[in-house]
């Protein structure tokens, strides 16, 4: 992508995402700054007043400086990005609390633009988790809706391969650079969906995997979808922040019941007493999904 033809306020965002000891909150400070006042100019010390950098300023402070336009421009072609301006950025992320200012992306960036249902679970999944997908994906692509998932092991990699096998479409999104595949399981899916699908990220190429990514990954995860299946996950789990994340975003949750002796659905069970809908049969989605 072309640094020069991007607005002033995303080549803001842009040399943000590379820069030290700045979260999503920080920086959307600076965005919201830069907005209401039309500035896009700011010194290191302004940024550091206004994201409210405490801790770890020196860090910051020499990340900003030796971060040039010139190598901006360079990182800038070797990828391609949509930021929360871009016309093509979902707007099913684009209103919830510390959306995603950038995302990375290769593969078919229009599959935004379909229904959209997350399949989450254990990354230990079961011969049973593994039955529910088989009878359920088929019937999901058949309706035109894109399963979205994290590209870990388990639930998540079999609700990509079943996708694919039924002849539907699939969005995953990573916690690390796109041009690092994690884990290593998942590499021939990884590369048919960049080839075929679609792959997210909120990280630039070269960042690798850090294990306060995977809730931030989960937060796109629930956000960009209009409801969240939650397979076999046990009473603490990450697929629970992302069940929470999409009730917190007004999003549909549905959670498969499974037997109660190993603690493998815990979860689900936990989800189904707070208010998730129990699934028993595709038709329970269906209906409810917008």
């Amino acid at each position: 992508m072309d640094f020069h033809l991007l607005q002033p306020i995303e080549q803001l965002i842009f040399k943000l995402t590379y820069c030290k000891r700045i979260g999503i909150s920080g920086k959307w400070k600076i965005v919201s700054f830069a907005e209401q006042y039309q500035k896009t100019f700011f010194s290191v010390e302004e940024i550091i007043r206004i994201a409210g950098i405490t801790q770890y300023q020196a860090v910051f402070k020499k990340s900003w400086t030796e971060i040039s336009d010139s190598w901006l421009e360079q990182e800038a072609r070797k990828q391609q990005f949509i930021t929360w301006l871009s016309l093509e950025y979902p707007g099913d992320l684009q209103h919830f609390y510390q959306a995603p200012l950038i995302l990375f992306y290769v593969g078919n960036l229009e599959l935004l633009q379909h229904r959209k249902l997350a399949f989450v679970g254990a990354r230990d999944a079961s011969k049973y988790g593994l039955q529910v997908l088989y009878q359920l994906i088929p019937r999901i692509v058949q309706q035109n809706i894109v399963t979205v998932s994290g590209l870990a092991k388990g639930i998540d990699q079999y609700s990509h391969e079943l996708t694919i096998h039924a002849g539907g479409h699939t969005i995953g999104v990573i916690g690390c650079g796109l041009d690092l595949c994690y884990p290593r399981e998942v590499a021939s899916i990884f590369l048919e969906m960049r080839r075929n699908h679609l792959i997210l990220s909120e990280y630039p190429k070269g960042t690798k995997i850090q294990r306060h990514h995977f809730p931030m990954r989960n937060r796109i995860i629930a956000g960009l979808s209009q409801g969240a299946c939650v397979i076999e996950a046990k009473e603490r789990s990450g697929s629970l922040i992302t069940a929470q994340l999409a009730l917190e975003y007004g999003k549909e949750v549905f959670a498969i019941p499974g037997e109660i002796l190993s603690g493998q659905s815990n979860g689900c069970h936990r989800l189904i007493q707070d208010g998730a809908k129990c699934v028993c049969s595709i038709q329970d989605i269906l209906e409810e999904l917008p």
